[in-house]
């Protein structure tokens, strides 16, 4: 018998910044009877989608489109343009960055990670996990390998652990003035069509992204954006690969289709995603994340609670990170809003697990949505005894009515 406790009335705030809300129209779409992934009809819905997905990343290169997680593009990244012990320059900005430099450690190549030093006052061990990535360090550390052994560097464009967005444009002018031929390769899993992504403008070699953020798909697609100069590194890399080797993949996209078994249901619902994003218009749509962020950064202000990302040019529009007082822990609070309200909220991950709490604000959302989000979590705040400075709903209420978006005509 279905238990009704694990389905309340109304709908499920979800409220994490990934995988985010999905929206009926790209459910609908993937409900569509299966078809034949070797016929004509595939053919053209795996060219529709190669061309809109292009689009998003702005590049007129290929982008690889693997039945996978984010996890798995992270590795086909790697294992594309590397051999075993090449040296690798990644930056410690969180959680997933962190995440990336183990596997490409466990992969045979030699990480060196470089981070933000010294302490903070609300995370004595974390202070790197408060900013974004810091282009004249990796300027310093690129000019000192004359013998450039170093063969990639590798940054997290939005960091979803912390809420921090680096300047990605700002690394590549660090790798060309110090005059190195490493590749750039960037995680934007959180950060595609949520955040301004330009692949082949900002000089990025590999761009890794995944289907269930700012696309609001579910979990179950992952990509590789790339340049001329990935290409031709794959010539010489050396690491193992077989599933995720672009050669294959690149050379069927020709025409549509793909070496194995695509995910055709999903593709179904990515060629809906992009229809939704294209026609709202990309500048629109990071218009209208920057002002959520905007607003839900009001309330936390309000609260007087901490932000996580600690510099305000780098704060993310896909979601913040909240950090909670001395002696609150962070887990508990996200439970029990949880419980009372059937709100969902994100974790605090590696060094700040039950420290602070995450909002999504990304993808699938509207104004009442995140004003309702918020209520849930200043009324968690009183129920957990928090004290707070005013009122979070209040200013993002005003913030809002101050700032309207003018949404484009339908």
């Amino acid at each position: 018998m279905l238990n009704l406790d694990h389905h309340p009335t109304g709908r499920h705030f979800l409220q994490i910044p990934g995988p985010s809300p999905v929206p009926d129209r790209i459910l609908r779409a993937m409900s569509l009877p299966t078809i034949d992934h070797r016929g004509p009809e595939f053919g053209e819905l795996g060219l529709r989608v190669l061309d809109g997905i292009g689009q998003i990343f702005k590049t007129k290169h290929p982008v690889v489109i693997y039945p996978a997680s984010g996890t798995g593009a992270w590795e086909a990244a790697l294992s594309n343009t590397l051999s075993q012990g090449d040296h690798v320059l990644m930056f410690e900005t969180g959680h997933f960055a962190s995440l990336w430099k183990k596997m490409a450690a466990r992969l045979g190549l030699k990480c060196e990670f470089l981070s933000v030093d010294g302490t903070d006052e609300y995370l004595p061990n974390a202070k790197g996990w408060r900013y974004g990535v810091q282009a004249d360090l990796i300027e310093a550390r690129l000019r000192k390998d004359t013998e450039k052994r170093i063969k990639a560097v590798c940054v997290v464009h939005n960091e979803t652990s912390t809420g921090v967005t680096s300047d990605i444009a700002a690394v590549r002018t660090a790798i060309d003035a110090a005059g190195h031929p490493a590749l750039l390769m960037v995680d934007s899993i959180s950060g595609l069509a949520s955040v301004d992504l330009r692949h082949d403008e900002w000089g990025v070699d590999v761009t890794i992204s995944g289907s269930q953020k700012g696309l609001m798909m579910p979990p179950g697609i992952s990509f590789n954006a790339l340049s001329p100069r990935a290409l031709d590194a794959m010539k010489s890399a050396t690491l193992p690969r077989s599933f995720w080797a672009w050669d294959e993949i690149v050379e069927m996209n020709k025409d549509g289709y793909w070496p194995y078994t695509p995910n055709t249901n999903l593709l179904y619902g990515l060629a809906e995603s992009l229809d939704m994003l294209l026609q709202e218009g990309l500048e629109n749509v990071f218009t209208r994340h920057h002002r959520w962020g905007a607003g839900v950064r009001a309330a936390v202000n309000a609260w007087g609670l901490p932000i996580q990302c600690a510099d305000p040019q780098r704060y993310s529009p896909v979601l913040t990170g909240v950090i909670t007082p001395v002696g609150v822990d962070a887990d508990a609070l996200r439970r029990l809003i949880h419980k009372r309200f059937d709100l969902s909220l994100g974790a605090g991950l590696g060094k700040l697990k039950a420290r602070m709490f995450r909002m999504g604000h990304l993808g699938f959302s509207n104004d009442l949505t995140l004003i309702a989000m918020v209520a849930g979590v200043e009324m968690g705040l009183k129920l957990s005894n928090v004290q707070v400075a005013g009122s979070g709903v209040h200013a993002i209420m005003d913030y809002f009515a101050d700032h309207h978006q003018k949404m484009p005509a339908a």
